[in-house]
């Protein structure tokens, strides 16, 4: 077999530039991610289907799968990374730097680099033993609009019992975390001459109406809803951005907000969405037609695993850890959404990722790989 070594394999996925960005300057493919990670599994005697994402040109899927039917094990990851500050990074983001006992790279633990563990693992398991089977998905656009993930939750067509993602949980297992919502709020008024306000309708005097009764909401939301797991135990609504006008003598013809809400598990993404609706139906009276506000991204649900899972149970053995809730999101929502236990756990600390000099500590090398080997054994050989 002529698989590369462990470092290798996690060279050649770093090299691979597969950023995701809303900014089209940014965004980049990660189909030559997904054919490199088909190569290796096809060569470990995996079967390979990959998707082209729908309405998303140039993003792809990869569901790889050893043995046959439904059940048994998925071990998921996203092979996109975020854009870069150049002049943050010491060194090449694209190339792995080994110091300090430490891998450097863009995507070391967020997280192209846990396809290098999976695969690192499975060339030491005979896989002639599996009973169940156990798959490998790797999905696009994780960073942005999670649409991999939505796509394989709409196709239905694997249906694992369990199920990890190996985002960077420092081997702690993440079995719940808060939904993400992004909204835009845009005011449409009538501009005019300053010197005659009344003759206008100003666009940023309806927005401070708006903003006094989302303000309210953030009190409805403290007051309302309560989970004890998350150290913010309540959905939030943060004001993210606000832009309005364009010169002090002319009336504001139009002002946009955006917010962010995050619901705790057990609360819809539609439920916060309409309460904030609700909030301004008065200020909609008042002005007619004034008013719109729309998702910026598709809303992101929480998500948590079921409490009496053997998934949670037998990770908390493995990695000597108990399992807690995180304020991150991931595609943990969508992937349960295919029946299994899902929950995440991965390599590497999240305060790492997103940064400048994002690094795997070499400390988790060993042990994550005898903690995939062990959820392998646990769920496919039976």
């Amino acid at each position: 077999m002529s698989l590369p070594t462990f470092i290798n394999l996690y060279k050649d996925l770093i090299a691979i530039p597969s950023i995701s960005s809303t900014d089209k300057s940014w965004d980049q493919s990660n189909l030559k991610v997904i054919n490199q990670l088909a190569t290796w599994l096809e060569e470990l005697g995996f079967s390979n289907e990959i998707t082209e994402v729908p309405n998303v040109p140039g993003k792809y899927n990869l569901v790889s799968t050893y043995g046959s039917g439904d059940g048994g094990l998925l071990l998921a990851g996203h092979t996109d990374t975020v854009p870069f500050d150049e002049a943050g990074w010491e060194t090449d983001p694209f190339t792995v730097v080994e110091k300090d006992n430490r891998l450097y790279g863009l995507g070391t633990i967020d997280m192209k680099g846990f396809f290098a563990f999976v695969i690192e693992v499975l060339k030491s398991t005979d896989l002639s033993k599996l009973n169940k089977p156990l798959r490998i998905l790797a999905t696009a656009d994780e960073e942005t609009t999670m649409s991999g993930a939505q796509a394989i939750a709409e196709q239905q067509s694997i249906k694992p019992d369990y199920a990890i993602i190996g985002e960077p949980t420092g081997l702690v297992p993440v079995v719940m975390h808060k939904g993400h919502m992004s909204e835009g709020i845009r005011i449409t008024g009538h501009s005019g001459h300053s010197s005659d306000p009344d003759k206008g309708l100003n666009a940023i005097e309806i927005m401070h109406l708006v903003i006094g009764e989302l303000k309210k909401v953030q009190q409805i939301f403290k007051d309302k809803y309560h989970n004890e797991h998350f150290a913010v135990p309540y959905p939030t609504l943060n004001f993210g951005a606000i832009n309005g006008g364009d010169s002090p003598n002319r009336i504001c013809g139009c002002c946009d907000l955006h917010i962010d809400m995050r619901p705790i598990p057990g609360i819809s993404t539609n439920e916060l969405f309409i309460t904030v609706k609700d909030s301004l139906k008065e200020i909609e009276k008042r002005y007619p037609n004034s008013v719109d506000i729309r998702h910026l991204h598709e809303p992101i649900p929480s998500y948590q695993c079921p409490a009496h899972s053997d998934l949670i149970k037998q990770a908390e053995i493995y990695t000597g850890n108990q399992a807690t809730s995180a304020n991150y999101c991931t595609e943990a929502p969508f992937i349960e959404q295919l029946g299994c236990d899902t929950i995440v756990l991965g390599p590497g600390h999240i305060a790492q990722a997103h940064q400048p000099n994002e690094y795997l500590d070499l400390a988790f090398v060993i042990p994550t790989q005898q903690v995939i080997n062990k959820l392998i054994q646990r769920y496919c050989v039976i």
